[in-house]
């Protein structure tokens, strides 16, 4: 009599992922295996498969023809109040086409957990799901790749099954700190980003940056997030110090345009008396009377790569963790360091 393999089912029809939890092993390998596609070495398809038979794992034909019947439709859950998803989202739409592919959406709310908007994606039947700064955590980005290929756009996915495409946060502040300086900016404060995804990365390289520049006891980091209110509480605090900082860099565009709206509302002239600096390049920092100096993450670049990430693991390939370098926009909220008496 043959004994059951670690993992297997006690009597239950057993599953794919019994399989996986076997062979130690996600549960997207046993599938390239059950496929007999490329992706696995011959050892791993070897050892899976004579698992497989041990448990006595029957592939479901059914669901595997479901499967093959291509939706040609890709997953994107987004945060509906951040300006920089939907530049993202609009590139995204651009590169899908272009690749004879269309796009589901499913947005993140208040109202509206990121639980859930995944969930409505996976009942449409969608081939990979593209996830634009996502709070999920390891489990349940794991949990979402075992359904279909994931990606994550704007911060790591610290999962080597799920792929992930980002802009470099600790060269972009880091650029900022550069362009500040080379202006005479001394004391210069960071808004962060709380624990919003690429906040804590920011937040340490603005801190090495400043450190670099010798200017390290007047490096000033505040609380603040990722929306306007926020960045107005974390400028309001700056303004109570005995000497304000002469240069901000916020979080996000979001978080430097309440910042801009409490300086008008205080009477403080930007950039002349105070420099303020955004991340991401948004819609927002382009609006004609704004003109933000900011970090551009580069949209269509990320989109495109965030595509053709996904595609690539659809077909099977190895995920992969592409990082891209950001860019300096110069605009109008930065100026000359203003001397003071």
């Amino acid at each position: 009599m043959v004994e059951p393999v670690a993992g297997s089912t006690g009597g239950a029809r057993p599953t794919m992922g019994d399989v996986a939890r076997a062979a130690g092993v996600s549960t997207a390998l046993v599938s390239i295996v059950m496929r007999g596609v490329p992706g696995a070495s011959e050892a791993t398809r070897r050892r899976v498969l004579d698992i497989a038979d041990e448990m006595g794992y029957v592939p479901d034909r059914r669901a595997q023809k479901l499967r093959q019947a291509s939706s040609r439709l890709l997953g994107v859950v987004f945060e509906l109040q951040q300006p920089f998803h939907g530049d993202l989202v609009e590139q995204i739409y651009a590169a899908a086409t272009r690749r004879g592919y269309d796009v589901m959406l499913s947005a993140v709310a208040p109202s509206r957990a990121e639980k859930v908007a995944v969930q409505a994606l996976m009942r449409e039947r969608c081939e990979a799901a593209i996830l634009l700064g996502t709070r999920f955590d390891s489990d349940e980005l794991g949990a979402l790749a075992d359904r279909v290929p994931a990606l994550v756009v704007a911060r790591a996915s610290g999962l080597p099954g799920v792929g992930a495409v980002r802009g470099d946060d600790v060269a972009g502040i880091t650029l900022a700190v550069d362009h500040l300086t080379e202006l005479g900016h001394r004391n210069i404060a960071h808004i962060d980003g709380a624990d919003a995804p690429g906040g804590a990365d920011r937040r340490a390289g603005f801190l090495a940056a400043m450190h670099r520049h010798g200017l390290s006891a007047s490096a000033t980091v505040v609380a603040g997030g990722t929306t306007e209110t926020e960045g107005a509480q974390g400028m309001h605090k700056l303004l109570e110090m005995a000497t304000p900082p002469t240069a901000v860099v916020a979080f996000n565009d979001r978080c430097a345009t309440g910042v801009l709206d409490l300086l008008v509302r205080r009477g403080r002239d930007v950039p002349a008396d105070i420099s303020v600096m955004g991340y991401d390049d948004s819609r927002l920092a382009r609006i004609p009377h704004v003109q933000m100096t900011t970090i551009s993450q580069d949209a269509t670049h990320m989109a495109e790569a965030a595509v053709d990430g996904a595609l690539a693991q659809i077909a099977g390939d190895k995920a992969v963790d592409l990082v891209l370098a950001p860019h300096l926009v110069r605009r109008a909220t930065t100026g000359p360091v203003a001397h003071r008496d």
